[in-house]
């Protein structure tokens, strides 16, 4: 029984492995996903994302300590990120009630969305460990991925996005 149930779980640390490998590549397009936001509203991300940047990050659990850091960093460079033309938009396995919660709590003035049944996190390829979503951060200009942060930058997710932005100038 016990050997059967480690194999269990560690087939399922593979399979959640080797989801993680199949990370969104650059130059792939939004996938044409909807999901419900904080206040239970469909956001369809490749319409969100058509026209401009879109920062799109995401954390495994709402109102956790390294999700909050990560989150209140873009709250916080929100203003400069808008200015240079950026929406954001957060993703988690979490529910619109968590999220609600979530945004609320942390005063986010972004939507979050709430991937419960894991299409974005799995079409992203951020699948991590018991359907929760790797922390992770990808941004998309019209529609197309110019950069991704696979680890997903807690404190200064903000800055490592607008590092980024910073660069675009210079080409």
């Amino acid at each position: 029984m016990i050997r059967a149930l480690c194999v269990t779980l560690l087939m399922g640390l593979s399979f959640a492995h080797a989801e993680s490998e199949k990370m969104m590549k650059i130059g792939s397009t939004l996938p044409p996903l909807t999901a419900k936001d904080q206040d239970g509203k469909e956001v369809d991300l490749a319409t969100y994302g058509k026209e401009g940047y879109l920062l799109v990050f995401f954390y495994p659990k709402a109102n956790t300590p390294g999700c909050t850091a990560q989150a209140c960093s873009l709250r916080d460079g929100s203003a400069e990120l808008t200015r240079r033309g950026v929406k954001i938009l957060g993703v988690s396995a979490d529910q619109v009630a968590a999220q609600k919660t979530f945004a609320t709590d942390q005063q986010l003035p972004y939507p979050l969305l709430a991937d419960s049944d894991n299409k974005i996190i799995r079409a992203f390829g951020v699948g991590g460990l018991f359907g929760f979503a790797k922390r992770s951060a990808f941004l998309f200009q019209d529609g197309k991925l110019i950069w991704q942060d696979p680890k997903g930058s807690t404190q200064d997710q903000a800055k490592v996005a607008l590092e980024y932005l910073d660069t675009l100038k210079t080409k």
